[in-house]
């Protein structure tokens, strides 16, 4: 069984930092790719930023210059760096990869169960 779990997440003023943390576990064979995702209230998920299973990162415009993803392999974990954030940054925060599991042929895609972040002065 493979599990993400998020945290850091948390209310913050306009302007503000918040660093997002997923860790992945369980019977893990291999990760081909992580990312974050985010659903504003009565909007679709969306893709803030990502690593393809190349190592490439990609990030939607909205954030460019402002948030940075990063990972650390050794830990299974993928972070999320938010700088200079804004109102319209309120959302949940979703952790999603591409994990193969000990035993399995192909890789599945997991989600973790979100941390909220709210930007509000």
């Amino acid at each position: 069984q493979v599990q993400l779990v998020e945290s850091g997440g948390g209310l913050v003023q306009p302007g503000g930092s918040l660093r997002l943390s997923c860790a992945a576990s369980g019977s893990i064979f291999s990760i081909n790719g992580m990312a974050w995702y985010r659903q504003a209230p009565g909007k679709q998920r969306e893709l803030v930023a990502g690593f393809t299973s190349g190592g490439r990162t990609n990030y939607a415009d909205s954030v460019k210059g402002r948030f940075t993803i990063s990972r650390d392999n050794a830990k299974n974990t993928v972070y999320l760096q938010m700088n200079n954030l804004k109102p319209e940054d309120t959302a949940v925060y979703y952790c999603n990869a591409a994990i193969r599991e000990i035993g399995s042929y192909h890789p599945y895609n997991y989600w973790g169960q979100g941390t909220q972040v709210t930007v509000s002065s």
